[in-house]
């Protein structure tokens, strides 16, 4: 019986793993079909793949709209890294009755969708594209700004630093360190595998960000990789072989960041839950 059990669940999960990686496989396919081809439901490898690609690279800008994804992409992981362990590592280290209030408010702005504040925000930059055109309405800045860091990658770095010894911090005290010091010199290479998971989750976030970029960026030479694959779907006659390699090519960062760093990530995260 027991036996019978175990090959059940490999049987169960064998079938769960085929359907969730099923979409990615005909995906790769797809990208190496004609576009009537992958109308008709063809499931075979083609070898139009080259054709595809310089279709895609002729009729847009690709590495154009793949090198704004990645400046933004980049920026907001390193921002929403350095913000969010610094605010995670005081509310943890510092406890007070009034810093736990202000931890508990900044959880409930999760609550928050993030609709409900896109027409404030674009108000706010368009004024600043008036005073400020740095910080203005199409920029990378004003993508970046209100995206680099988030209440959940606070609470999960918080979280996170409640497994760290307290003791290290003392003894970095007690060595003359400064809490910048503590922070850069013993936290930071301590906690390496919460960094990072918050690095996966904040660059795969931002890679795939495609409303708030919708939004604020409106010319086509700031346009990112999923604003790029989404006006080649709306066109009259959407070419899907041409789609379907530039789905391709805009997964290649998040799947390579993914599974290059997917250790550290498992480890970041359950050491956050522990």
């Amino acid at each position: 019986m027991g036996k019978l059990k175990k090959i059940s669940i490999y049987v169960f999960l064998t079938f769960v793993a085929i359907i969730s990686i099923f979409p990615f496989i005909w995906m790769i396919i797809s990208s190496t079909n004609l576009s009537v081809d992958v109308t008709q439901g063809r499931m075979l490898p083609g070898s139009h793949f080259v054709q595809n690609f310089n279709k895609l690279v002729d009729s847009v800008n690709l590495f154009q709209a793949f090198g704004n994804s990645l400046k933004i992409a980049l920026s907001t992981t390193v921002l929403a890294l350095l913000i969010a362990s610094l605010a995670g590592y005081g509310f943890e280290v510092f406890r007070s009755k009034a810093k736990d209030m202000v931890f508990n408010i900044l959880l409930l702005s999760m609550m928050i969708p993030f609709a409900a504040l896109m027409v404030p925000l674009y108000q706010m930059f368009s004024k600043l594209s008036r005073t400020a055109p740095v910080f203005g309405v199409n920029t990378i800045v004003a993508v970046v700004l209100p995206t680099f860091t988030t209440a959940f990658l606070i609470f999960f770095f918080r979280q996170s630093t409640k497994m760290f010894p307290k003791e290290l911090l003392e003894a970095g005290r007690m060595d003359g360190l400064t809490e910048l010091g503590l922070f850069f010199r013993i936290y930071v290479p301590t906690m390496k595998t919460t960094f990072a998971a918050g690095a996966i989750i904040t660059f795969m976030s931002s890679w795939n960000n495609y409303l708030w970029p919708l939004i604020v960026l409106q010319t086509p030479d700031k346009r990112t990789i999923p604003l790029l694959v989404s006006n080649l779907g709306s066109s009259y006659s959407p070419d899907f072989g041409v789609i379907m390699t530039a789905i391709v090519i805009s997964t290649l960062p998040t799947a390579l960041v993914f599974f290059l760093m997917q250790k550290q990530f498992v480890a970041g995260m359950v050491g956050s839950v522990k």
